[in-house]
């Protein structure tokens, strides 16, 4: 007798417990009902469009409230239109401000439209999207050069100060000189890395910077490009195996070719 009574009141429990659950399951998929998204497109502007949340017991006032902080279009200047697009279908004309927007029976995806009746809106004539209507702040010249402060001015002073500091740090005449000794077809090696290769190039690359330069066509792929440098062609060799520096990081001489398989003596 006790034992069924005890199995009496588990089962109450576990019955409570369930229809405590099916309670909120009711209470979240109401919640869920009472809300709709919709597409809102726009008369007068048309790359607006945008997915908006709209409760269902929000008057038809209330969502022109909504939209016009988003659109710019007045509530008394908006009228709306419902469309299913899906079935190429007008649903209704959101005449009375006074209903809610589920009277109407929207589904998530209808399209709301908003047709702005005021003829000198904001967004009339493309105001909002077509930035060529915008009047632009426009400086003449002259008075654009007597500006100290532009960018204009600081590129001036950084284009004379570059070519005086490239100079006094690489001159001419030195690496004429580094030059002197280097040879198209010496064997070579070059730092850092000691890489090995031949010289294909030796002479000045005015698109590389002032002074004089050494082509190399290394022995291994350890290059960046096939001899040609920003559309000049300064020599050949295989992709990957070419590489210009500057005089001082190479070092001629009898660098034979390593062999890959060639092991260090022990």
């Amino acid at each position: 007798m006790w034992f069924r009574i005890v199995c009496s009141s588990r089962e109450s429990e576990e019955e409570e417990k369930k229809v405590v659950r099916e309670g909120m399951a009711s209470s979240i998929q109401l919640h869920g009902e009472d809300s709709v998204v919709l597409r809102v497109t726009h008369s007068n502007m048309k790359t607006f469009n945008s997915d908006i949340r709209f409760s269902l017991q929000l008057t038809v006032e209330g969502v022109k409230d909504k939209l016009w902080k988003k659109c710019g279009t007045s509530v008394n200047s908006m009228h709306l239109e419902l469309y299913d697009d899906a079935r190429n279908d007008k649903i209704a004309d959101l005449s009375d401000n006074s209903k809610p927007l589920g009277f109407y029976s929207p589904l998530d995806g209808f399209r709301l439209h908003v047709v702005d009746l005021d003829p000198t809106s904001i967004s009339s004539g493309g105001w909002l999207e077509d930035t060529s209507l915008v009047d632009k702040y426009q400086i003449s010249e002259e008075a654009y050069n007597k500006r100290q402060d532009t960018f204009r001015k600081y590129k001036e002073k950084i284009s004379s100060q570059v070519p005086a500091t490239v100079e006094a740090k690489i001159p001419d005449t030195s690496m004429e000189d580094l030059c002197a000794n280097i040879k198209v077809g010496s064997r070579c090696e070059v730092e850092p890395g000691a890489k090995r290769g031949v010289v294909k190039f030796v002479g000045r690359a005015e698109s590389l910077g002032p002074g004089f330069w050494v082509g190399v066509q290394y022995d291994e792929p350890l290059g960046k490009h096939d001899g040609m440098v920003k559309g000049v062609r300064y020599f050949e060799c295989p992709p990957s195996h070419g590489g210009i520096v500057r005089p001082e990081k190479v070092k001629v001489g009898d660098y034979p070719e390593r062999d890959p398989f060639e092991e260090d003596e022990i």
